[in-house]
């Protein structure tokens, strides 16, 4: 770091996204993308003549998308506010709704970006320890008079709280916002989203990157009251007026007015991971219940680490964190069918004897 970054700055410790790397070709298992191209309704929408169009500014009120995702949520314009991918609107949240007098709370095992965040903004942290099998209990989420955020399906683990757990948080808390980040829910949790219009207090994150195959787009949702979007645009308007790309706003509405697709796409993740669990279940692995499009997993024949290192050999990526509670699990996420039969046959070759 060089001599003029702020005292305050030099102790962060940044988010470590996953691997990308370019040195050769692998199986890429270790960021939770689709394994599938965006619909082809996104393909014809991201045209030649929109690209010429790349010269002028975007529409900083993102119109059309916000119709077309309020027809799709069953919401009002003003209750939702589309963000440079799922973490800018989870920061502008964490910024109009925390500050050192307003902590936030959250798990010890969950999205890091959390505890970075709260890092950056000098947001006091709450944490609060998953159970032994990694679950959360709601009950130590009720009367904490702090800003929460949970995400569901959490990450890595895969579980998630059914609406109505999470609606007795909200009702334990009606004085703080309640976050609740549905990166994953797509993929067999229930959304919140039914939940804004009883809840003012409520605001869910969605994004595009998993079951809408745009990970590379940067599009994410947050919903909720129309007070809380305004909270949030205030935010925004004060920083990035024109934080959704035009190509971004096409792809997004596109998707989300093909349900065939986005159906179709989801489904077979979902299928693929339940033949994945099975293969690697008959294999001695222990797997927490995921509903996401990965899953969380360790055997008790290979240390974690050296599976992660041993695998990457072999051209497949999977994701591996250093956190003492999950040393020893793999987040593998969910690529095609034939993907998975290559992961398998791999760790047969990895574990035979």
């Amino acid at each position: 770091m060089s001599r003029y970054l702020t005292p305050t700055l030099a102790g962060l410790s940044p988010y470590t996204p996953g691997e990308q790397p370019q040195d050769q070709q692998y199986i890429k298992l270790n960021t939770n993308e689709s394994p599938y191209p965006p619909s082809p309704a996104v393909t014809a929408a991201v045209n030649a003549a929109e690209v010429e169009k790349l010269r002028l500014y975007s529409d900083p009120a993102c119109a059309r998308l916000l119709k077309a995702a309020a027809e799709y949520h069953g919401l009002t314009p003003d209750e939702i506010m589309p963000g440079n991918g799922s973490d800018e609107n989870l920061f502008f949240a964490l910024r109009a709704f925390c500050d050192e007098a307003h902590p936030l709370a959250c798990a010890d095992v969950t999205y890091g970006c959390y505890s970075v965040w709260c890092n950056l903004m000098h947001i006091p942290s709450h944490i609060i320890p998953l159970e032994e099998d990694f679950s959360i209990d709601p009950a130590r989420y009720h009367g904490l008079n702090k800003t929460i955020v949970i995400a569901n399906p959490n990450a890595p683990t895969g579980l998630a709280l059914s609406p109505s757990a999470i609606e007795g948080i909200l009702q334990a808390n009606p004085d703080n916002v309640v976050i609740v980040d549905e990166a994953y829910v797509d993929f067999g949790a229930g959304s919140c989203v039914p939940l804004i219009h009883r809840y003012k207090n409520l605001l869910v994150v969605q994004t595009f990157s998993k079951s809408r195959q745009l990970a590379g787009a940067r599009l994410g949702l947050a919903m909720g009251d129309a007070e809380l979007i305004a909270d949030l645009n205030r935010v925004k308007f004060s920083l990035n007026p024109y934080n959704i790309n035009r190509l971004t706003l096409l792809a997004g509405e596109a998707s989300l007015r093909d349900k065939g697709y986005f159906e179709a796409t989801r489904q077979k993740i979902m299928d693929t991971r339940a033949w994945t669990a099975k293969e690697l279940e008959k294999r001695g692995f222990a797997l927490t219940d995921s509903r996401a499009n990965f899953l969380f997993a360790r055997t008790d024949r290979m240390e974690g680490g050296a599976l992660y290192r041993a695998l990457k050999e072999k051209g497949i990526l999977v994701r591996h964190f250093d956190s003492p509670r999950i040393a020893e699990y793999l987040r593998i996420t969910i690529g095609t069918p034939e993907q998975m039969e290559a992961l398998v046959r791999a760790l047969d070759e990895l574990l035979e004897g």
